[in-house]
């Protein structure tokens, strides 16, 4: 059981927020609560928290653009793990959700031993950097992935990945050569699963190429085997 590991739930409808709140309290963690986007982002500045619960439609601003400005935070802030929550149906919102920075998402209503399940699957994948190996260095030409320090480096330059997307990169790299299904590669990143039909996978392919490539619409590290899925290529610059 997580020692108060501090939560904040961005969400407007306080009913829920205190719901949510006595929940996940009975499981070890304190949750802030704030219900505006605005307010969620200066109380995430002034007191950090091991992640972002974060609601689609807030009166102030929406989600997305929440999600956004945290992303542009300075330091560590800026790489704290996001759960979405959306009361819409169409797939396109978790699709934009993944784009702008979210590490996963949830749809309401939803069950709260989900709601739990999935804190944990993400904060196990945010802070548990030797689960997928011995914490060494990963190095394919200018690219380095450091699993101990969970950073991404290109010719030194620091990449801005989600901790999902860190993890899926290491399930390729450790597999480079090889090629992977997208049930393979989701099968590989414990913790989540999801639809053999979800395009969500997709989507985080597109964000670490876009990091990690010289030019993403020609990519030469993450190559797209079609109607296969993804190979990791084992000679890279």
């Amino acid at each position: 059981m997580p020692m108060n590991q501090q939560l904040l739930m961005i969400e407007d409808d306080a009913r829920l927020a205190n719901m949510v709140s006595e929940y996940l309290g009975q499981s070890g963690y304190q949750v802030a609560h704030a219900g505006d986007g605005q307010t969620g982002l200066n109380t995430l500045q002034k007191q950090a928290a091991e992640l972002v619960i974060l609601d689609l439609m807030l009166p102030d601003m929406d989600g997305l653009e929440v999600c956004r400005r945290i992303r542009a935070l300075p330091g560590a802030l800026a790489q704290t793990p996001i759960l979405m929550l959306t009361a819409k149906g169409d797939p396109m919102d978790r699709i934009i959700g993944l784009e702008m920075g979210a590490d996963d998402y949830l749809p309401k209503p939803f069950e709260p031993r989900e709601l739990l399940a999935r804190i944990r699957a993400v904060l196990r994948r945010h802070g548990d950097g030797g689960a997928m190996g011995n914490g060494n260095v990963m190095r394919f030409g200018s690219l380095e992935i450091d699993r101990d320090a969970r950073v991404v480096s290109v010719a030194g330059q620091v990449c801005d990945l989600t901790s999902y997307q860190f993890d899926l990169l290491v399930a390729l790299g450790e597999r480079a050569g090889r090629v992977l299904t997208r049930d393979q590669i989701m099968e590989a990143v414990r913790g989540r699963e999801l639809e053999a039909f979800d395009r969500s996978i997709d989507v985080h392919m597109g964000r670490i190429r876009a990091a990690i490539e010289l030019d993403a619409k020609a990519p030469k590290r993450i190559l797209t085997v079609r109607g296969v899925g993804y190979v990791f290529a084992r000679q890279q610059d």
